[in-house]
Order: structure tokens, then sequence, then C-alpha cells
């Protein structure tokens, strides 16, 4: 029996609690790659276009970075934005802080957004073939107490041996999927320190020259 008909038969031998474990996987999977993609796309986006703001911040071309800050749809530009934009009714750090935290707070939603549906598949896909293995259990006992009794404890080694493919498959899931969520939380982390360790740079910056510069208008 070569290693495809294997699965095959893993798959069969599962029985239907295979099929919604089987669209868990399917849906967490789908989930995954589409944060990974969005998580990549946000973080290259973030250190391209502050490589481009920083130069222009040190000189105090403050409406340039304003006209294109506000084109861009990446995180870092939403922060940038919102900062220039208090700058032209207000010079205190603490209201330029408010503002681009302002930002901040409809930037990490949108970092997080769906990622926990990760680790709550991975916990409910683990619960699902346990429940596919206590079915299977509970079918065999009841085969077994109606047969030969010669030939219970092979119906009863081949039934087990069945229940328990559902845990497995269930397991060989939710690990990686719990894995995957960590990998992802770190990420969105990353970025999110990113956007802070950028946004107090901004402050100080503005800090030294808002006194020497008009504000952006």
């Amino acid at each position: 029996m070569n290693a495809f008909q294997l699965v095959v038969k893993f798959f069969v031998d599962c029985g239907w609690f295979i099929f919604p474990s089987l669209a868990i996987m399917s849906i967490g999977i789908a989930i995954a790659i589409e944060r990974w993609i969005f998580l990549r796309r946000a973080r290259s986006q973030n250190r391209v276009e502050w490589a481009q703001m920083l130069p222009a911040l040190q000189s105090g071309q403050l409406k340039d970075v304003l006209a294109k800050a506000s084109k861009s749809d990446s995180a870092i530009a939403n922060i940038v934005t919102h900062g220039l934009t208090r700058l032209q009714t207000s010079r205190r750090r603490e209201d330029l802080d408010a503002a681009m935290e302002e930002g901040m707070m409809e930037i990490v939603p949108r970092l997080e957004k769906r990622t926990h549906y990760i680790a709550t598949f991975a916990n409910v896909i683990t619960l699902v073939g346990l429940l596919g293995t206590i079915m299977g259990l509970i079918k065999a006992f009841t085969a077994v107490a109606q047969v030969n009794p010669a030939e219970k404890a092979e119906l009863l080694s081949a039934s087990i041996s069945i229940a328990m493919n559902n845990t497995a498959f269930a397991l060989m899931v939710a690990i990686p999927f719990l894995l995957i969520h960590a990998f992802l939380q770190a990420r969105t982390s990353e970025i999110v320190d990113g956007l802070e360790a950028a946004k107090i740079s901004f402050l100080n910056l503005m800090q030294r020259i808002a006194p020497e510069q008009p504000a952006a208008r």
C-alpha cells in the first residue's frame, strides 16, 4: 500500500466527523495565508514609506509629507497624517501624541483582525476530533456486543484504531494552528512596536522643528 492509499484509508476510516474537521482546517488555512500576506505587505510598506518620509520631516518639508501621506493607505502614513493634521491647529506634544494615538487605535484592530480565529479553530478542531473518537468508540462497543465472542477482540481493536484517527487528525491540525497563531501575533506586535517607535521619532522631530517651521497648511 503506497502513501496515497494510506492517506485515503486514513480519511475513510475517520468517518463523517472528518468533514467538519476538514472544513475548519480549510477556513483556518485561508485566514492564516491572508493574514500572513497582509502583515508582510504592511511591514514592508511601513518601512519603505517611513524611510521616504523621515528625511523630508527632518528637513521640515511638512506640507509635502502631508500631501504624500494623505494619499497612502499604509499604517505609518495614517499615523503621520493624523500628527501633521493636528499640527495645523496645535504644536503641543500632548496634542500631537493624542492625535497619533487615535490613528494607532484605527490601525491596530486591522492588524489583529481575524488572527484570533486561528487559535479558536485549533481548540474547536481538537474537540471535534475527540467527539469523533467518542462516537466511534460508542459505535464500536455497540457493534461488539452483537458479534460472536471469538470476533470481539479483533473487531474492538479495529474499531478503536479507526476512532483514534479522528483525534490524530485533529491534533495534526491543531498543533500547527497554534504555532501559526503565535507567529502571526509576534509579527503583529513587531509592526505595532515599529509604529510606536516611528511615532516617538515623529514627536521628537516636531518638538524640534515646530518652533522653527510654520505649521503644515
